[in-house]
Order: structure tokens, then C-alpha cells, then sequence
């Protein structure tokens, strides 16, 4: 339960990237010695793949607030459980590993946020390039030793990436993997796996080169800021009027995000590792040349994130303005805005891609139902800006993604209130 139209102000530190967290637990299984790792965002998400972990024969526990050590000294079984795999589409991510340490893996069908067909096609094809055979019935099953080759991506597939190049680590020769995605997490991924020892080149651009290695050792690391959620808090602080500092943040995975922010009339100060929003501020949304309306479309790294569009058609509510909005990657990310129009938000859904958004809107507060993680936080920042009271349930989703919420937006000064259903 949110009450509406409260300033906000204050210092929040951005957690963990959830998007690193989960590939970067599932390359634990290519080692057989203990990792721990810092910075962990403590999130639904989190808990379902260390409980995957657990199932498959690893020692997975906490052992700080946001620090979890790994030990997958023997894995005991390579089929995925179907339950938890039911729970996050990441379970996905254990099949690369498993397929390199096992030499087979049995993978349900995955989970995750319902916002259109997610295929699973890039990882499969990756796999039997590297010499892996498949079969597919309920459940699809790889088997086979992994050897180096040259791969071409069918699309820039960020998960798809991940388990190439952890299959690829302990492949026997050089891989190569035209096409891949290069989002900040795939960039944190590897780097994790090179502090074990693996060799790859490229990181930050679309081809990498792994050279497959015998082991992979153990150690410390820390994840990267999650760019999403510091995203997130830029994008409260501008349709709030006080001034938010967000502190732990890496400014070079801001970069694709600046811009558009910039064009909804955001105004926020990078400096260094921390970005302050000022408070007070006058959205206006910058039009093209010529007046023409604009359009913010998101795409895979370097483009803007996808995983920001729900975010971006907020903020555009509040902005003075037109401006149109549309989401290549996911044809039902769109559909929670029939929530927003109840709130008083003017915006015409052009089809399952496309909407059109003109503000400034008043928005009111409205009961609610998250049906994704972006959705929910998109919609919790338009309830502290509303006027009156918003309840938005199926919080769950939102807790997927975001570690304590409810508690970082108090301490900001929000009336924000969990309560039993």
C-alpha cells in the first residue's frame, strides 16, 4: 500500500545486478572449488537459483547479508529439477555448465516474467555447434564433449551469450561468438569467469574469443551495480521533488540510458561512482528537429534496455509532451498499461509494440496487480507520485528484483506499507 506524493530525498545504495547474479551462481558448477561472492542482491530470484544449486549436489549458503559462498565439489545429478526450474526463466543458464562438467544436462522448460514467447532456440544451436546433441521432448536433453568452433548468434540473445561462454570455457580449443550480446551483466559474467581462470577476449563488444581451458579454479568477487536498479531510482527521484543520491553505481553502464532519460527532460549528475538526481524537476520532453515527435525505442546493448521501457513509459506520463514509445524486444511488455490509463495517464496503445504517451498527467492512486518485475517497479513509481493511496499486489514479482523495497523507499521518506492479502 503507497501513499502518493510524498518528496522524497535521501542516499540509497545500489544493490547487486540481478542479471549478473544469476549466470554468474550458475558458472560456479564449472569449478570444483569454493566461491564467494559479494554484493549479491538478496532477491527472490537469487533464492530460487541457490536452491537449483543445492539440488544438483552444491554446498550454497550466505554468509553475510549479501555475500553467498559456492562449493560444487561434486554434482550429483544433471537433471534440472522441475519445480524450481518452473520458478525463473535462469534455470536456463545451468545447462551450459552442466553440459561442460557432466557432458550432459536435462533442462524443463524455464520460467520467468510472462511479457511474450522467449525462445530458446540460440542456446541449443550454440550447444550443437560446440559437438552437444539434443533431444527434445517434455524436457530437452544434451549430451556430448564440447570442442571450440566458430559461432554466429541468430540474435544477440543476452542468456544464450552467457551459456556459450561458459560451455565454451571448458570446451578443448578456441571458441569464437559472432553476435553476442555485450549488456554490462554478459560483461560482468565475464569477467567472473576470468578471475577463475578462463581465457576470453572481447569482453564489451559483439565477438568474443574463449580459449577453453582444462579447470577452472575458485575465489572472491564482487558483482557490479545493478544499472537497472540505479536506473530505477534516477527515474523516482526526477517524478518526486526531492533530490535522490544513488551511490555504488558504475557509470560506464549508464551510458545507453543517459540519452533517454535526456529526452524525457531527466536531468541527473554522474559523478564518479555515484549519480545525484536534483530535486524540483520540470520534465519536459525534448522533441526532434523540426518539432517532430520523438521516439525511444530499446534493443539489445548498446541500444536502451528493454528491461527500462515500462520505467520510460512512466516517466513520460509526467513529462510535458508527446512522445512515442516502442518496445522491439517483447510484445507483451507493454500490456500493464491499461493500468496507468486507469490512473489518469493519456496514452494510446498502438499495438502490442507501440504506445504513444502525452503528459503531464495527473495520476491517481488504484488498486493494482504486478504481472512482471519492470511492470511493478514501473508501477510502484507511479503510485509515490500519484495523489492518494495505490495498492499494487502480487508484490512477489516486484521482490524478484528489487532486495527490500518496501524498507530503501522508507528510508527515502515514502508511506509505503507491506501487508497480508
Amino acid at each position: 500500500m503507497i501513499e502518493g506524493g510524498c518528496p522524497l530525498s535521501g542516499r540509497v545504495r545500489a544493490s547487486g545486478n540481478k542479471n549478473a547474479a544469476l549466470p554468474i551462481l550458475a558458472a560456479c558448477v564449472l569449478t570444483s572449488e569454493p566461491v564467494v561472492l559479494d554484493n549479491m542482491p538478496r532477491i527472490r530470484d537469487v533464492e530460487v537459483m541457490l536452491d537449483l544449486l543445492r539440488s544438483i549436489g552444491a554446498d550454497a549458503e550466505w554468509t553475510g547479508r549479501n555475500e553467498v559462498r559456492v562449493h560444487v565439489e561434486d554434482v550429483s545429478t544433471a537433471d534440472l529439477d522441475e519445480q524450481l526450474s518452473r520458478e525463473i526463466r535462469a534455470s536456463l543458464l545451468l545447462a551450459g555448465p552442466l553440459l561442460a562438467r557432466c557432458g550432459r544436462v536435462a533442462v524443463p522448460p524455464p520460467g520467468g516474467d510472462v511479457i511474450g514467447r522467449r525462445r530458446i532456440d540460440t542456446h541449443i544451436h550454440a550447444f550443437e555447434a560446440l559437438g552437444a546433441h539434443t533431444t527434445i521432448g517434455r524436457r530437452f536433453e544434451l549430451e556430448g564433449v564440447l570442442r571450440g568452433a566458430s559461432l554466429f548468434l541468430d540474435e544477440a540473445s543476452v542468456t544464450g551469450t552467457e551459456n556459450a561462454v561458459m560451455a565454451a570455457s571448458l570446451a578443448a580449443g578456441e571458441t569464437v561468438i559472432g553476435n553476442a550480446a555485450c549488456e554490462p551483466h554478459v560483461q560482468d559474467l565475464c569477467r567472473f569467469l576470468c578471475s577463475l581462470g578462463a581465457e576470453i577476449d572481447g569482453v564489451g563488444s559483439n565477438v568474443l574469443r574463449v580459449r577453453g581451458v582444462t579447470r577452472l579454479g575458485g575465489g572472491e568477487y564482487r558483482l557490479a551495480a545493478d544499472h537497472i536498479e540505479v536506473a530505477s531510482f534516477v527515474g523516482l527521484g526526477a517524478v518526486t521533488p526531492g533530490e535522490i543520491v544513488v551511490d555504488d553505481v558504475r557509470a560506464d553502464d549508464l551510458v545507453a540510458i543517459t540519452p533517454v532519460f535526456d529526452r524525457l527532460g531527466v536531468s541527473m549528475q554522474v559523478e564518479g561512482s555515484t549519480v545525484r538526481v536534483p530535486g524540483g524537476q520540470r520534465l519536459v520532453v525534448r522533441d526532434d528537429l523540426g518539432g517532430q515527435i520523438p521516439k525511444i525505442d530499446d534493443g539489445p546493448w548498446p541500444a536502451f534496455p528493454a528491461d527500462l521501457t515500462s520505467i520510460a513509459v512512466v516517466l513520460a506520463t509526467q513529462a510535458e509532451g508527446t512522445v512515442l514509445i516502442f518496445e522491439k524486444m517483447f510484445e507483451s511488455r507493454l500490456f500493464f498499461v491499461d493500468k496507468l490509463v486507469r490512473m489518469g495517464a493519456r496514452i494510446i496503445v498502438c499495438d502490442p509494440h507501440r504506445v504513444v504517451v502525452s503528459g503531464p498527467s495527473k495520476l491517481y492512486g488504484e488498486q493494482m496487480e504486478s504481472p512482471d518485475i519492470r511492470a511493478g517497479m514501473a508501477m510502484l513509481i507511479a503510485s509515490l507520485c500519484a495523489e492518494g493511496t495505490s495498492t499494487i499486489a502480487n508484490i512477489g514479482q516486484i521482490d524478484r528484483g528489487y532486495e527490500r523495497i518496501d524498507d530503501r523507499l522508507r528510508g527515502l521518506g515514502a508511506r509505503i506499507e507491506r501487508v497480508e492479502s
